[in-house]
């Protein structure tokens, strides 16, 4: 029961492969490595085990890990405990889907092909957009991509982006902007939200795009009326980065002017994980589709007059000269995209709201409860979707730690990315807490001093 009888060659197999190459040894494959830089013993490994006595040590690994399935999880910032429904592993562990790539052959991937027009369709029908791609990697990656398609259409380098955009998201961009030449400069804060006469003032006929976040980093719902036309008036493009949870509340960012709408969707039913993989949600109106990055499957008929799929507009990808692309995204989220439109299709447009109602509801429940205690201040006004941030008497550090022992997975400190908010944490509230669980939380909070 040892570990080599799961070894696939036998020594008939070994030797056979290594007379048809011509060696006689596995060594021999290795001779062009210098002596003096090889292993000169054996590997320090420890002994093979036994099937079962493997699972037992993996399982005793894993057990040392802190997740969602043995904590109560506050903390947010980008990554969230959403409720996932089973529906979802059932139709993403079919091997159609898990094991294929990007659809190339579209005569034989008309089943990937229909899912990734359907994910498309559902994210256009969210956001009101008009054409939406197959995904990017995650949110960061879509809101730089959406930037720089600002660029590309209005021929100028330069961005202004809110600092209440996540500062992840803000990283990206910038790492972006750095390798493309591109200027970006950023539009201070006014109580947790986008200064708009700062916006005003910083807008010039060299800005090509102008990012916001709805709601925004601090969960906090941004003022959009007027300030698509701000943007307009000097012929830039609005990106907004948006919640796709809260979409089902808020307007739709094609009713207040949006040009391009990017966001996370890692809340549509994608396990947190270990931070990955996500999903980057990019919609635009039908004027940008050239300028659109990643995979666009799109619906036709074949000779017979059958309805079909096909990958659409791929100059936009590596197919061409790489200068000559409008980007070099060289793969997608498929597979993730298509756990997202399950959930889409399962959780339909009412427990979608729902599902936002209770996030809203729960994160005002929370933040009122966490407020009244002594020590603990509201940061911002205006009502919080989902997230809100407080200040407490202490060290952020120091009371996750507590929280961790009490299995609770504390709020996000936000000194390192905001030096001005001290002792300042960002609690997430999703439909999942319970009232008993916040109860908790604001409980372990009273009593740490």
């Amino acid at each position: 029961m040892g570990g080599k009888h799961y070894l696939p060659l036998t020594d008939q197999d070994r030797k056979e492969m290594l007379a048809t190459i011509g060696v006689k040894s596995v060594e021999d494959l290795f001779s062009d490595i210098p002596q003096q830089v090889r292993l000169q013993r054996e590997m320090d490994l420890p002994p093979a085990l036994a099937e079962s006595e493997v699972l037992k040590h993996l399982n005793s690994l894993a057990a040392k890990n802190k997740h969602f399935n043995n904590c109560v999880s506050f903390m947010g910032a980008g990554v969230y405990d959403h409720f996932i429904p089973s529906l979802i592993k059932h139709i993403t562990g079919r091997s159609e889907f898990y094991t294929c790539y990007t659809p190339y052959q579209p005569e034989i991937s008309q089943g990937i092909l229909q899912a990734i027009f359907e994910y498309q369709t559902m994210i256009c029908q969210l956001t009101g957009m008009d054409v939406a791609n197959a995904s990017m990697y995650d949110g960061g990656t879509a809101v730089a991509e959406g930037a720089i398609m600002g660029c590309g259409a209005t021929r100028r380098s330069k961005a202004l982006v809110s600092s209440s955009v996540s500062p992840f998201y803000r990283q990206v961009l910038k790492n972006y902007f750095n390798s493309r030449g591109l200027d970006l400069e950023e539009i201070p804060l006014k109580d947790g939200h986008t200064d708009l006469d700062e916006l005003e003032k910083k807008l010039g006929d060299d800005v090509a795009s102008v990012i916001l976040q709805q709601p925004n980093f601090f969960g906090l719902i941004e003022e959009m009326d007027g300030v698509a036309d701000l943007v307009h008036n000097h012929k830039a493009v609005l990106v907004v980065s948006a919640d796709p949870l809260s979409l089902p509340l808020l307007s739709a960012p094609a009713g207040y002017g949006a040009d391009i709408v990017v966001g996370e969707g890692q809340a549509l039913g994608v396990p947190a994980s270990f931070g990955g993989p996500l999903l980057g949600i990019m919609a635009a109106r039908s004027k940008f589709v050239r300028q659109l990055p990643g995979r666009i499957a799109g619906e036709t008929v074949d000779s017979e007059e059958n309805r079909g799929y096909v990958l659409t507009l791929q100059t936009r990808e590596q197919h061409i000269r790489r200068e000559k692309a409008a980007s070099n995204i060289c793969s997608n989220q498929a597979l993730v995209a298509l756990g997202a439109s399950v959930y889409l299709a399962a959780m339909g447009p009412q427990g979608m709201r729902e599902v936002a109602e209770q996030c809203l509801q729960k994160a005002a429940y929370a933040r009122e409860s966490i407020t009244a205690l002594e020590g603990y201040e509201s940061v911002f006004p205006g009502a919080p979707f989902k997230e809100f941030a407080v200040t407490v008497p202490g060290n952020p550090a120091e009371l996750n730690k507590k929280l961790l022992e009490k299995n609770v997975l504390g709020g996000v400190d936000l000194n390192p990315f905001y030096p001005e908010l001290k002792n300042t944490m960002l609690f997430a509230v999703t439909e999942k807490r319970t009232r008993e669980e916040i109860d908790t939380l604001v409980r372990e909070l009273e009593g740490w001093k």
